[in-house]
Order: structure tokens, then sequence, then C-alpha cells
């Protein structure tokens, strides 16, 4: 029962003291965010010390930049209000962060095009328009899916996509987004008709030949990962072995000096992703940064190997 003790402020005074419009509290009224405590003769709304306290924290969720829906969860479900407003505050970081990266990767692009020679801009205008902001590394997916042989294990894909595809960097500057443009443009591009996506030599071996080639590929680059980051020159050894091992395994022969002499040959004559793996390490490489070895770069130290091993053995 109310009592001459209670207060009760009209919209205006509502509004007023919660420092909100009167068009704010109207709003989440009519949407039953704010009880009412009653209404005069005339119909006009009246609320009470509650209303304020509501209205004070839709306020403060609201600067959070909580979209209205989620707010209404927090304010409606008194039991779960903390469970939901975890869950609404992480979603909206993640939106944030996706955001950021999104004006990063802006910024850096603008700095590309303010620092571009003239002569070049147009090109490069060009490369950039092509490129979702934040960047999609899905076109790079597709590219090796089709090079991939077909019905190769899941399992074995997943694995070899994550460290074919660079993952854009969070913060980058101008040349790891002209880098990662122009390889964007590189693998949405046709392939030349009559051309095999994936190199002979790894086709041979089928699906699940390749499968076992691919892991023995990645412990081969592996180990020569410490020589490639000691700028050593190529040379015959354990990550040698490793990478001969993995072709042996996939086509079903053991290693010999014959088998090696074949191989080197075989790689020789199939075609290059050179380029891709070139702008794959800018990408990944920070500013100021030390390049990490790419699969690209650690094939080509062993293939540089197998061939010097080859001809000391002649």
């Amino acid at each position: 029962m109310s009592t001459s003790r209670e207060v009760f402020w009209s919209i205006g005074e509502l509004a007023e003291r919660a420092g909100v419009t009167v068009k704010s509290v109207r709003f989440y009224s009519d949407r039953g965010l704010l009880p009412e405590a009653s209404r005069t003769g005339g119909g006009h709304r009246r609320y009470g010390p509650e209303a304020l306290e509501q209205l004070r924290l839709i306020r403060s969720l609201r600067a959070l930049d909580l979209p209205l829906p989620e707010v209404q969860r927090v304010l409606e479900d008194d039991d779960a209000a903390g469970r939901v407003l975890e869950d609404a505050v992480a979603g909206r970081l993640r939106e944030l962060g996706s955001e950021l990266r999104a004006l990063r990767w802006r910024e850096a692009a603008l700095r590309l095009v303010r620092e571009s020679p003239s002569a070049e801009r147009a090109d490069r205008l060009r490369l950039l328009g092509a490129v979702s902001t934040p960047p999609n590394t899905a076109p790079l997916a597709r590219f090796w899916r089709a090079w991939l042989p077909p019905r190769m294990p899941a399992r074995e894909t997943a694995a070899f996509l994550e460290v074919a595809v660079p993952q854009p960097p969070d913060e980058p500057d101008p040349a790891q987004v002209l880098a990662f443009a122009r390889l964007h443009a590189m693998t949405t591009a046709p392939c030349p008709p009559g051309r095999q996506p994936q190199p002979e030599v790894h086709r041979v071996a089928g699906a699940r030949g390749a499968a076992v080639l691919y892991a023995g590929l990645a412990e081969a680059y592996e180990l020569a990962g410490p020589q490639l980051r000691r700028a050593r020159e190529p040379y015959p050894g354990e990550a040698l072995d490793a990478y001969v091992a993995a072709y042996a395994s996939a086509y079903g022969t053991r290693d010999s000096r014959e088998f090696r002499r074949l191989l080197a040959g075989r790689l020789a004559a199939e075609p290059r992703l050179d380029r891709y793996w070139e702008l794959t390490a800018v990408v990944l490489t920070p500013p100021g940064g030390r390049p990490e070895p790419t699969p690209g770069a650690a094939d080509d130290w062993l293939r540089a190997a197998l061939e010097r091993e080859n001809a000391e053995a002649a």
C-alpha cells in the first residue's frame, strides 16, 4: 500500500535523475524494461527508485555497447543474470576484436596506398579492393584443397592447411597487407588450361599415399627449420633423410642411392610455387622481425641438400 513517504517521479524527472533523455525513458518503458510505480488519473507514468536503479543499469550496459536484446535478457532473468551478462560481454569482446583487426587492416592499407609510387597505385588499389576486411583466408584454403589429391583424409588435410595457409597478422604493416593481397590474387586466379593442380610427384602417390607423404614432409620441414634460422647452407643429414623417407614411404619403396637420384629428377621437373611461399614469408614476418621458415623455404633447402648429396656421390 502506498504511503505519503514514497517517492514518485514523472518521466521527465526520472530522465533528469538518470542523465538520459525523456525519449530514452519512454522507449525502455514501452519495451517493458522499466517498472512503473503508478499512473496519474490522466494516465501519466510515475516511477520509483527501482526504475531509477534499473535505468542506470541499462545505461551502463548500453555504454558497454551491448545490444538491446542482450540487455533485456540480463534484466529479465534474475537467476541467470550473471551468466547471461558474462556471455554477452564475451560475445561483444569477440566482436570488438574483429572490429579492431579490421580497423588496423584498413589503416595499414591506407598507409600502403599513401606510400605507393603513383605508377603502382591503381594496381595496388585493385588488389586491395578484392580482399575483405578483415581479410579472409577461405580463398587460400580453397586453392590448396584443389591442389591436394581427392579423398585425402580430413585430418591430414586440416594439418596441411594449418601450415600452408598464413593467418593475417592482427597488426599488419603495409608490406604485409600488400603480400596478403597478392596471395589472394594468386590463389583466386584461374588455373591455366591443361595443368594439373597438384604436382605429379605428389599425385601419383594417391590420397592415402599423399597423407603419408605430407606427414613425413612436415617432420622433415621441422628438422630443417633450425638450419634455415641459422642461415646454414643446405647439407645432407637428418632432415634430408626424413625428407627422402617421406617420399619413399608414400611410393611404397625403400630409400636408396638410386631412389634419391630419381627423386631429385622428378622434383626438378615439377612446377614451383616459389612466389606463394615468398609472399607467405612476408605475411608471417612481423615488422623488423626475423622471418620464420615456411614449408616452401624448407622444401627448397631440402631439395638443394639432395642435389648436393647426389652431386657429391657422383
